[in-house]
Protein backbone atom coordinates (compact mmCIF):
# COMPACT_ATOMS: atom_id res chain seq x y z
CA UNK A 1 0.00 0.00 0.00
CA UNK A 2 1.00 3.35 -0.78
CA UNK A 3 0.97 6.66 0.35
CA UNK A 4 0.62 8.89 -3.11
CA UNK A 5 -2.03 9.61 -5.11
CA UNK A 6 -5.02 11.78 -5.57
CA UNK A 7 -7.09 9.89 -2.96
CA UNK A 8 -4.92 10.79 -0.58
CA UNK A 9 -4.61 14.07 -1.00
CA UNK A 10 -8.33 14.71 0.93
CA UNK A 11 -6.96 13.49 3.83
CA UNK A 12 -3.80 14.85 4.09
CA UNK A 13 -5.10 17.91 6.99
CA UNK A 14 -6.69 15.75 8.58
CA UNK A 15 -3.78 13.79 8.98
CA UNK A 16 -1.35 16.34 9.81
CA UNK A 17 -3.31 16.30 13.38
CA UNK A 18 -1.01 13.13 13.62
CA UNK A 19 2.30 15.46 14.11
CA UNK A 20 0.27 16.98 17.29
CA UNK A 21 2.15 14.20 19.35
CA UNK A 22 4.46 15.79 21.74
CA UNK A 23 7.70 16.79 20.50
CA UNK A 24 11.27 15.70 22.81
CA UNK A 25 14.03 18.02 20.70
CA UNK A 26 16.42 16.30 22.61
CA UNK A 27 14.36 13.36 24.06
CA UNK A 28 15.73 13.47 27.52
CA UNK A 29 14.76 10.51 30.06
CA UNK A 30 11.82 11.87 33.16
CA UNK A 31 13.92 14.34 35.34
CA UNK A 32 17.42 14.35 33.22
CA UNK A 33 19.37 17.71 33.97
CA UNK A 34 19.33 19.26 30.03
CA UNK A 35 22.78 17.85 28.18
CA UNK A 36 22.14 18.09 24.61
CA UNK A 37 25.51 17.08 23.51
CA UNK A 38 25.39 19.20 20.09
CA UNK A 39 27.53 22.49 19.38
CA UNK A 40 26.93 25.71 19.84
CA UNK A 41 25.69 26.50 16.64
CA UNK A 42 22.08 25.35 17.58
CA UNK A 43 21.61 27.98 20.32
CA UNK A 44 20.82 29.82 17.13
CA UNK A 45 17.00 30.49 16.32
CA UNK A 46 14.97 28.89 14.21
CA UNK A 47 13.34 30.92 11.63
CA UNK A 48 10.68 30.70 8.43
CA UNK A 49 13.53 28.32 6.44
CA UNK A 50 14.75 25.81 9.00
CA UNK A 51 14.13 22.56 7.37
CA UNK A 52 13.31 19.44 9.35
CA UNK A 53 14.15 15.86 9.99
CA UNK A 54 12.88 13.71 13.23
CA UNK A 55 12.79 10.34 14.42
CA UNK A 56 9.55 8.41 15.07
CA UNK A 57 9.21 5.72 17.68
CA UNK A 58 7.15 4.84 21.11
CA UNK A 59 8.50 5.27 23.24
CA UNK A 60 11.15 8.02 22.11
CA UNK A 61 12.31 9.95 24.72
CA UNK A 62 15.38 7.65 25.77
CA UNK A 63 16.40 8.20 22.03
CA UNK A 64 19.82 9.53 21.50
CA UNK A 65 19.28 10.43 17.81
CA UNK A 66 18.81 13.88 18.05
CA UNK A 67 21.89 14.66 19.99
CA UNK A 68 23.42 12.95 17.04
CA UNK A 69 21.59 13.97 14.21
CA UNK A 70 21.93 17.82 15.32
CA UNK A 71 25.60 17.82 16.65
CA UNK A 72 25.85 16.53 12.53
CA UNK A 73 23.70 19.09 11.07
CA UNK A 74 25.70 21.92 13.19
CA UNK A 75 28.87 20.74 11.78
CA UNK A 76 27.44 20.57 8.11
CA UNK A 77 26.53 24.48 8.58
CA UNK A 78 22.86 23.65 7.58
CA UNK A 79 19.73 25.63 8.81
CA UNK A 80 18.06 22.19 9.77
CA UNK A 81 16.85 20.84 13.07
CA UNK A 82 15.74 17.26 14.28
CA UNK A 83 13.64 16.33 16.50
CA UNK A 84 11.50 13.27 18.29
CA UNK A 85 7.76 12.01 17.91
CA UNK A 86 6.20 9.64 19.87
CA UNK A 87 3.95 7.79 17.42
CA UNK A 88 1.71 5.10 18.39
CA UNK A 89 1.87 2.31 16.14
CA UNK A 90 -1.81 3.02 14.94
CA UNK A 91 -0.46 6.49 14.19
CA UNK A 92 2.41 5.94 11.88
CA UNK A 93 0.99 6.23 8.66
CA UNK A 94 -0.90 9.38 9.26
CA UNK A 95 2.67 10.72 10.99
CA UNK A 96 4.74 9.68 7.89
CA UNK A 97 2.15 11.32 5.75
CA UNK A 98 1.69 14.66 7.72
CA UNK A 99 5.70 15.10 7.89
CA UNK A 100 5.90 14.42 3.78
CA UNK A 101 2.53 17.39 3.65
CA UNK A 102 4.76 19.40 5.85
CA UNK A 103 7.76 19.48 3.43
CA UNK A 104 10.05 17.59 6.53
CA UNK A 105 13.63 16.05 4.38
CA UNK A 106 13.27 13.03 5.97
CA UNK A 107 12.90 10.64 8.93
CA UNK A 108 14.30 7.49 11.61
CA UNK A 109 11.89 5.16 12.85
CA UNK A 110 12.57 2.70 15.22
CA UNK A 111 10.62 0.30 17.56
CA UNK A 112 7.93 -0.36 16.77
CA UNK A 113 8.15 1.04 13.10
CA UNK A 114 10.74 -0.66 11.12
CA UNK A 115 8.63 -2.99 10.25
CA UNK A 116 5.31 -1.64 9.55
CA UNK A 117 6.95 0.84 7.55
CA UNK A 118 7.46 -1.55 4.72
CA UNK A 119 3.54 -1.35 4.17
CA UNK A 120 3.30 2.57 4.18
CA UNK A 121 6.46 3.95 1.86
CA UNK A 122 5.82 4.80 -1.66
CA UNK A 123 9.18 3.15 -2.91
CA UNK A 124 11.99 0.86 -1.09
CA UNK A 125 15.30 0.76 -1.70
CA UNK A 126 17.22 -2.55 -1.83
CA UNK A 127 18.66 -2.19 1.28
CA UNK A 128 14.73 -1.99 2.64
CA UNK A 129 14.15 -4.95 1.23
CA UNK A 130 16.84 -7.43 1.52
CA UNK A 131 16.59 -6.58 5.35
CA UNK A 132 13.15 -6.24 5.48
CA UNK A 133 12.66 -2.85 7.18
CA UNK A 134 12.84 0.52 7.43
CA UNK A 135 15.04 2.86 9.29
CA UNK A 136 15.27 5.18 7.36
CA UNK A 137 13.08 7.72 5.35
CA UNK A 138 13.84 10.40 2.66
CA UNK A 139 11.10 12.17 0.91
CA UNK A 140 11.55 13.11 -2.38
CA UNK A 141 9.48 15.45 -5.11
CA UNK A 142 9.28 14.59 -8.67
CA UNK A 143 11.08 17.18 -11.17
CA UNK A 144 9.79 18.51 -14.64
CA UNK A 145 11.42 15.83 -16.35
CA UNK A 146 9.95 13.28 -14.18
CA UNK A 147 12.90 12.23 -12.48
CA UNK A 148 12.70 11.48 -8.48
CA UNK A 149 15.00 14.04 -6.31
CA UNK A 150 15.12 14.08 -2.76
CA UNK A 151 13.41 17.10 -1.28
CA UNK A 152 16.57 19.04 -0.20
CA UNK A 153 17.28 19.83 -3.50
CA UNK A 154 13.79 21.84 -4.17
CA UNK A 155 13.53 25.39 -2.09
CA UNK A 156 9.87 24.64 -2.33
CA UNK A 157 8.40 21.47 -2.35
CA UNK A 158 6.63 20.35 -6.39
CA UNK A 159 2.95 18.91 -5.53
CA UNK A 160 4.19 15.73 -6.00
CA UNK A 161 6.07 13.92 -3.45
CA UNK A 162 6.60 10.57 -2.35
CA UNK A 163 8.44 8.64 1.03
CA UNK A 164 11.19 6.42 -0.08
CA UNK A 165 12.23 3.51 2.58
CA UNK A 166 15.72 2.45 3.32
CA UNK A 167 17.58 0.26 6.13
CA UNK A 168 20.67 1.41 7.75
CA UNK A 169 20.94 -0.32 10.19
CA UNK A 170 22.92 -4.06 8.82
CA UNK A 171 25.92 -2.36 7.34
CA UNK A 172 25.71 -0.14 10.58
CA UNK A 173 26.48 -3.80 12.20
CA UNK A 174 29.30 -5.02 10.85
CA UNK A 175 30.70 -1.69 10.21
CA UNK A 176 30.97 -1.40 13.98
CA UNK A 177 32.13 -4.78 14.69
CA UNK A 178 34.88 -4.10 12.56
CA UNK A 179 35.82 -0.83 13.46
CA UNK A 180 35.53 -1.43 17.35
CA UNK A 181 37.20 -4.63 17.63
CA UNK A 182 39.49 -4.82 14.28
CA UNK A 183 37.37 -7.83 13.40
CA UNK A 184 37.07 -9.35 9.86
CA UNK A 185 33.68 -11.61 9.63
CA UNK A 186 34.68 -14.28 6.77
CA UNK A 187 35.05 -17.51 7.74
CA UNK A 188 34.31 -16.62 11.32
CA UNK A 189 32.71 -18.95 14.35
CA UNK A 190 29.63 -16.51 15.16
CA UNK A 191 27.04 -16.53 18.55
CA UNK A 192 24.14 -14.76 18.34
CA UNK A 193 22.02 -14.47 21.02
CA UNK A 194 18.06 -13.17 19.90
CA UNK A 195 16.41 -13.33 16.60
CA UNK A 196 13.78 -10.45 17.19
CA UNK A 197 13.75 -7.72 15.32
CA UNK A 198 17.30 -6.88 15.14
CA UNK A 199 18.69 -9.95 15.86
CA UNK A 200 17.38 -11.14 12.43
CA UNK A 201 19.09 -8.17 10.61
CA UNK A 202 22.08 -9.41 12.43
CA UNK A 203 21.99 -12.87 11.28
CA UNK A 204 21.26 -12.16 7.48
CA UNK A 205 24.09 -9.53 7.25
CA UNK A 206 26.46 -11.58 9.11
CA UNK A 207 25.50 -14.24 6.83
CA UNK A 208 26.16 -12.42 3.69
CA UNK A 209 29.51 -10.89 5.04
CA UNK A 210 30.56 -14.99 4.86
CA UNK A 211 30.54 -16.09 8.31
CA UNK A 212 31.33 -19.80 8.33
CA UNK A 213 29.21 -21.24 10.99
CA UNK A 214 26.28 -19.48 12.51
CA UNK A 215 24.66 -20.48 15.87
CA UNK A 216 21.56 -18.63 16.78
CA UNK A 217 20.05 -18.69 20.70
CA UNK A 218 16.50 -17.26 21.21
CA UNK A 219 13.95 -17.29 23.84
CA UNK A 220 11.25 -18.28 20.88
CA UNK A 221 12.83 -21.18 19.55
CA UNK A 222 10.05 -20.61 16.04
CA UNK A 223 11.94 -17.48 15.56
CA UNK A 224 15.39 -18.54 15.60
CA UNK A 225 13.78 -21.49 13.50
CA UNK A 226 12.63 -19.26 11.06
CA UNK A 227 16.14 -16.63 10.44
CA UNK A 228 17.47 -20.32 9.91
CA UNK A 229 15.13 -21.19 7.38
CA UNK A 230 16.17 -17.51 5.53
CA UNK A 231 19.45 -18.08 5.83
CA UNK A 232 19.95 -21.58 4.57
CA UNK A 233 17.50 -19.97 1.21
CA UNK A 234 19.64 -17.12 0.35
CA UNK A 235 23.00 -18.33 2.07
CA UNK A 236 23.34 -22.33 1.88
CA UNK A 237 26.76 -21.94 2.10
CA UNK A 238 26.71 -20.76 5.72
CA UNK A 239 26.17 -23.13 7.97
CA UNK A 240 23.73 -22.35 10.33
CA UNK A 241 22.50 -24.06 13.89
CA UNK A 242 20.30 -23.41 16.31
CA UNK A 243 21.39 -23.98 20.20
CA UNK A 244 25.04 -23.00 21.63
CA UNK A 245 28.03 -24.39 19.32
CA UNK A 246 30.35 -26.60 20.83
CA UNK A 247 33.90 -25.36 21.71
CA UNK A 248 35.34 -21.53 20.82
CA UNK A 249 33.50 -19.02 18.77
CA UNK A 250 35.49 -16.08 17.63
CA UNK A 251 32.12 -13.59 17.99
CA UNK A 252 29.65 -13.49 20.46
CA UNK A 253 26.79 -11.15 19.49
CA UNK A 254 24.15 -9.66 22.30
CA UNK A 255 20.79 -8.90 20.04
CA UNK A 256 18.41 -9.15 23.04
CA UNK A 257 17.33 -6.49 25.22
CA UNK A 258 18.84 -8.22 28.10
CA UNK A 259 21.28 -5.94 30.07
CA UNK A 260 19.58 -3.04 29.83
CA UNK A 261 17.84 -2.70 32.51
CA UNK A 262 19.43 -3.18 36.13
CA UNK A 263 18.94 -6.93 37.24
CA UNK A 264 18.23 -8.11 33.82
CA UNK A 265 19.81 -11.43 33.84
CA UNK A 266 22.00 -12.41 31.48
CA UNK A 267 21.49 -12.78 28.16
CA UNK A 268 23.36 -16.73 27.49
CA UNK A 269 23.08 -19.11 29.96
CA UNK A 270 26.29 -19.55 31.71
CA UNK A 271 26.02 -23.20 32.13
CA UNK A 272 25.23 -24.02 28.71
CA UNK A 273 28.16 -21.58 27.21
CA UNK A 274 30.99 -19.87 29.50
CA UNK A 275 32.91 -16.59 27.77
CA UNK A 276 36.42 -18.17 27.66
CA UNK A 277 35.70 -19.41 24.29
CA UNK A 278 34.92 -16.21 22.79
CA UNK A 279 37.59 -14.11 21.36
CA UNK A 280 35.69 -10.73 21.18
CA UNK A 281 32.12 -9.87 22.50
CA UNK A 282 29.39 -7.29 20.77
CA UNK A 283 26.45 -6.26 23.02
CA UNK A 284 24.09 -3.77 20.47
CA UNK A 285 23.15 -2.32 23.97
CA UNK A 286 24.94 0.95 24.36
CA UNK A 287 23.51 2.01 27.81
CA UNK A 288 24.58 1.60 30.25
CA UNK A 289 28.40 1.65 28.92
CA UNK A 290 29.10 -1.78 30.07
CA UNK A 291 26.46 -4.06 30.20
CA UNK A 292 27.21 -7.33 32.54
CA UNK A 293 27.52 -9.39 29.84
CA UNK A 294 30.49 -7.16 28.50
CA UNK A 295 32.02 -6.68 32.26
CA UNK A 296 32.09 -10.92 32.43
CA UNK A 297 33.59 -10.72 28.89
CA UNK A 298 36.56 -8.14 30.21
CA UNK A 299 37.42 -10.36 32.78
CA UNK A 300 37.61 -13.95 30.56
CA UNK A 301 39.61 -11.68 28.27
CA UNK A 302 37.37 -11.31 25.51
CA UNK A 303 37.68 -8.26 22.95
CA UNK A 304 34.61 -6.36 23.78
CA UNK A 305 32.51 -3.39 22.40
CA UNK A 306 28.97 -2.19 22.83
CA UNK A 307 26.32 -1.20 20.36
CA UNK A 308 27.09 2.70 20.37
CA UNK A 309 29.27 2.86 17.29
CA UNK A 310 26.58 0.60 15.76
CA UNK A 311 23.86 3.41 16.37
CA UNK A 312 26.65 6.17 15.14
CA UNK A 313 26.95 4.23 11.79
CA UNK A 314 23.32 4.15 10.78
CA UNK A 315 22.97 7.41 11.85
CA UNK A 316 25.76 8.75 10.03
CA UNK A 317 24.66 7.18 6.69
CA UNK A 318 21.16 8.36 7.21
CA UNK A 319 22.26 11.81 7.43
CA UNK A 320 24.12 11.68 4.38
CA UNK A 321 21.14 9.93 2.44
CA UNK A 322 18.95 13.24 3.73
CA UNK A 323 22.01 15.52 2.89
CA UNK A 324 23.95 14.14 0.17
CA UNK A 325 26.78 14.95 2.20
CA UNK A 326 29.54 13.22 4.24
CA UNK A 327 28.06 13.05 7.70
CA UNK A 328 30.94 14.57 10.21
CA UNK A 329 31.36 11.29 11.96
CA UNK A 330 34.16 12.39 14.27
CA UNK A 331 31.92 15.61 16.03
CA UNK A 332 28.52 13.11 15.81
CA UNK A 333 30.55 10.53 18.01
CA UNK A 334 32.00 13.29 20.58
CA UNK A 335 27.92 14.39 20.84
CA UNK A 336 26.42 10.62 21.08
CA UNK A 337 29.29 10.10 23.96
CA UNK A 338 28.50 13.48 25.75
CA UNK A 339 24.93 13.00 25.68
CA UNK A 340 24.79 9.74 26.94
CA UNK A 341 27.93 8.96 29.32
CA UNK A 342 28.18 12.68 30.15
CA UNK A 343 31.51 15.01 29.85
CA UNK A 344 34.65 13.11 29.55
Amino acid sequence: MTLGGKAEQGARAHNLCALSVRIFPFALAPGSPINTGVPEPLTLPINASTRYCAVYGHPVRHSASPALQNAGLAELGLNWRYLAFDVPPETLRAALLGAQAMGFIGLNLTVPHKVLALDWVDALDDSARRWGAVNTVRFEARDPAGNWRPLREFEQAPRELRSHGFNTDAEAITQAIGEDLGFELPGKRVLLLGAGGAGRTAALKLASDGVAELFLVNRTQSKAEAVAEEIHRLFPQVKVALGYPPGRVDLLLNATSLGLRPGDPLPLAPDAFTLEPALAVFDMIYRPAETPLLSLAKKAGCRTANGLGMLLHQGARALELWTGRHAPSRSMRQALQTHIYGAP
